[in-house]
């Protein structure tokens, strides 16, 4: 090699050295993005370190980008196959996106590199858990057509039922047996023997259960099982709903039991939420707002289980009435660890006046999302199991967007990989399941804004990245003038992208107690329906993190 070269070379490996250790720096100070643009400039110096890319690979994970954290590590094993942290990055990624089967591979290959480090074991092993337990859920599913709903067997004016009430919680501790169940056996006999043994003695226990149910219910088996009547317990101290309404007083009395880390009464959840489920399910998919002359109307984006500064959003901006009406553009749960109370009190609100507030579903009300990030958790430990049901379908129910007097289109994620996509197609959508993996809902729900033109790969690993064009577009063609999205945090709670044509709104400040990121939210005054963009920070909330209550294996990567 001529001398001048290798000086050359000695010179771009010392100027990429120098940018990773920037990088380094704002990744340090969750300056995420700001590390993304460090790694790429080390990338362009030197795109033959498998450490740039792995490192940028982190950054991505931290923004939720993980399509991006995937083609990143993934490039980094193409340099060098013996670099753990490559498949210990995209295994990481993959378990974020819920793809377990994918991420126990690369666990695997991490321990094959690394056959003494006890955490890539530890890590190894949950992630061999999560992969087992799916399988036996996936084994003893069943089909969407056969399932009643859980709602059926809800009374709340009777709670505390004999035999209904233990049906689901009985059902939940066999599977859960059954699942431990496995995870001994598979020492002993491998996992498919493991299987055999576990599926045989779930039968046998819904065979007893049966068994017992038939004698104590009534009459024959399509009559309703008797119920014993349970008072709320005259100690209950909390918020009360009289009769079937539900009042302001109550909403507010509730909220202020929550700031207190106070609970609800079962009984009144299950009133809340099973009058949610009937509202819901009688809306269209896409849901038009009309906002008269004079009046003014609020969109906020993700809240994300940050109900302290859910409770600061209406301080700021007054409480939801027909007067002062709201739009929550999804992403209500996860992540937050005080996600329970943020749910109850947005389907409160609506319960109390339909006109003050509108709910639009995210990727977050999602069975896949809330077993990983928290909220099933969360709920199991604050209600119960029943609830983790109720809620996954009452998720179902919510709008996939809005449209503000005809002419701002509101939705959580973004467009569509397709030109042409009218608004009565997305009002035809059969929204009344979990989120497909592609399709019209499945972009709604997870696309994201680009800044170049025309469309690209997501790069969250689902839905696409759209450009500016592309808005252009969709606007033209259905005659509106603007689109407001959420789903990406911001640093001052919004951005304004695409020529002026796309918002995004983001209204969880801090996110994760991490990003230091503002909140913000929009208001509309018709009849003009100027976007007045308000921008507040975080406020103190109880010592409980975010993802207390998410899943093992998905801590272990926080």
């Amino acid at each position: 090699m001529p001398p001048s070269m290798a000086t050359e070379n000695s010179t771009n490996t010392s100027r990429a050295e120098e940018l990773k250790l920037l990088a380094n720096e704002a990744f340090k100070a969750h300056k995420y993005s700001q590390a993304i643009d460090l790694y790429t400039q080390a990338i362009e110096v030197d795109n033959n370190n498998a450490v740039y890319w792995a490192n940028r690979a982190f950054a991505h994970t931290k923004l939720e980008e993980y399509g991006s954290a995937i083609q990143d590590a993934t490039k980094a094993i193409e340099i060098d196959p013996r670099y753990s942290k490559g498949y210990y990055r995209r295994g990481a990624a993959y378990l974020a996106m819920g793809k377990f089967k994918e991420a126990l591979k690369d666990f695997q290959q991490v321990k094959k590199i690394c056959p003494n480090d006890p955490d890539a074991t530890k890590k190894l092993k949950e992630c061999e858990k999560a992969v087992m337990k799916l399988k036996f859920e996936e084994a003893i599913s069943v089909p969407e057509s056969g399932r009643r709903s859980v709602a059926d067997s809800v009374d709340y004016h009777t709670i505390g039922t004999s035999p209904g009430s233990s049906f689901v919680s009985l059902k939940v501790t066999a599977v859960a047996a059954a699942v431990a169940l496995v995870a001994v056996l598979a020492v002993h006999v491998g996992t498919d023997g493991a299987m055999a043994v576990a599926a045989t003695a779930m039968a046998m226990v819904f065979v007893v259960w049966g068994t017992c149910w038939l004698f104590r219910c009534k009459g024959s088996v399509f009559t309703k099982c008797r119920t014993l009547e349970l008072d709320v317990e005259p100690q209950y101290a909390g918020a009360r709903i009289e009769g079937d309404v539900v009042t302001l007083d109550f909403v507010k009395k509730m909220m202020d039991d929550f700031k207190n880390q106070k609970c609800l009464h079962k009984r009144y959840a299950y009133q809340i939420v099973l009058q949610i489920r009937e509202m819901l399910r009688a809306l269209p998919s896409l849901v038009d707002i009309n906002v008269p002359n004079g009046k003014h109307f609020t969109v906020c984006g993700d809240v994300h289980g940050q109900f302290y500064d859910l409770i600061n959003i209406f301080e700021l901006n007054g409480l939801p009435s027909e007067d002062n009406p709201y739009l929550f553009n999804g992403d209500f749960v996860d992540r937050g660890s005080f996600s329970v109370e943020v749910i109850l009190t947005l389907f409160a609100f609506k319960c109390m006046s339909p006109s003050a507030i509108y709910l639009s579903r995210g990727n977050h009300e999602s069975k896949s999302m809330n077993k990983i990030y928290g909220f099933e958790g969360e709920v199991k430990s604050k209600l119960s199991d029943t609830f983790v049901e109720l809620f996954a379908e009452v998720f179902c129910y919510l709008p996939l967007a809005h449209v503000i007097n005809g002419k701002v289109f509101v939705v959580h994620g973004g467009l569509f990989s397709v030109d042409g996509v009218k608004l009565s197609d997305i009002k035809a959508i059969d929204r009344f399941c979990e989120p497909p993996e592609e399709g019209l809902m499945c972009e709604l729900l997870w696309s994201d804004p680009q800044p170049q033109l025309g469309r690209g790969p997501s790069k969250r690993g689902v839905g696409l990245s759209f450009g500016a064009d592309v808005t252009k577009r969709f606007l033209q063609d259905n005659n509106l003038d603007l689109v407001v999205r959420s789903h990406e945090v911001k640093d001052e709670g919004y951005e304004i992208e695409h020529d002026g044509k796309l918002i995004t709104v983001f209204s969880a400040p801090n996110y994760c107690d991490q990003m230091g990121n503002k909140g913000a939210f929009i208001r509309f005054e018709a009849p003009d329906l100027k976007p007045n963009i308000v921008t507040f920070s975080a406020v103190p909330h109880p010592d409980v993190k975010p993802m207390a209550y998410a899943n093992n294996f998905l801590r272990l990567f926080s």
